[in-house]
């Protein structure tokens, strides 16, 4: 699985960025992390096989994780952004296929994209 991602940049507090996530095969967890230097990577957002997203509570309410109909990309809409959300974005697929069901647990995830950067100013 192949993924690659696109449209970060940088902001200032209130502002909004697209992220966008080119992947060569849908799994069943798709998903958004984030990692700053020194620090361990986050989870920020899943998109699972039902098409149910869900969100990490310092997220919650101001990003949107989504999957463009008919294409293989995978969409981090963020709004309200502020200086803690400055960090590396990168896009995972776990190990699974479209048919499994799983938790879409961190361990899940396998396959990495090589990450945007996001940085936010005050």
């Amino acid at each position: 699985v192949q993924l690659v991602e696109s449209g970060g940049g940088s902001v200032q507090t209130g502002g909004s960025l697209r992220l966008s996530c080119v992947y060569s095969v849908r799994r069943n967890c798709m998903g958004w992390f984030r990692q700053v230097p020194g620090k361990e990577r986050e989870w920020v957002a899943t998109f699972d096989n039902f098409d149910r997203t869900m969100y990490a509570d310092a997220v919650k309410g101001r990003f949107t994780i989504s999957r463009e109909k008919n294409t293989n990309i995978l969409i981090l809409e963020m709004d309200s952004l502020t200086p803690e959300d400055t960090a590396k974005y990168s896009c995972a697929a776990s190990s699974h296929p479209l048919s499994i069901s799983s938790k879409c647990d961190s361990d899940d995830y396998v396959y990495w994209g090589q990450g945007t950067q996001v940085t936010v100013s005050s």
